[in-house]
């Protein structure tokens, strides 16, 4: 597929995430429209080459992940930083990352986001390439602010 085409595509599918979210379970958009900020603000940190620390500031010290890119589960906010500075070695870039038909469920101190992630890699050929997820990530409120405690993504090719 062309570049123009796939652009086409994503900027087709990025604007579908301008409708507002799916907001269940006490119907708080407030929460809703936090939660999505801050993976947004995660994406941009790494589409601007932003510091790892900087790129995962929101991530609470226990975290887990279960991803494509780790046959295991991922424990602990320090072992993902070592999981994202390997994979900064590849020389890909993301160009391009948001959510599609995002839904924010909110119980209490809890919220969670799963979504349809869509995005652009520019590849150390060139190349732009889709990245395309299912996605869930479960923040709890610490201390006031919102923590990503959990994430789980599964690839779609």
């Amino acid at each position: 597929m062309k570049t123009s085409v796939k652009l086409a595509l994503f900027s087709g599918a990025v604007a579908l995430t301008l409708a507002p979210a799916t907001v269940m379970a006490g119907e708080n958009p407030k929460v809703a429209a936090e939660v999505m900020a801050l993976a947004r603000a995660q994406w941009a940190a790494e589409i601007a080459g932003k510091s790892v620390t900087e790129q995962t500031a929101t991530l609470a010290d226990d975290y887990t992940e279960f991803s494509a890119g780790a046959p295991i589960r991922i424990d602990g906010k320090a072992m993902n930083n070592r999981y994202y500075e390997a994979s900064a070695l590849d020389s890909s870039k993301p160009v391009a990352s948001d959510m599609v038909n995002p839904m924010v469920q909110v119980y209490g101190d809890t919220a969670i986001l799963s979504y349809n992630f869509v995005g652009m890699t520019l590849s150390k050929d060139g190349k732009i390439e889709s990245n395309n997820a299912l996605s869930t990530r479960v923040y709890s409120r610490v201390d006031g602010k919102w923590k990503l405690v959990h994430g789980h993504f599964t690839a779609l090719k």
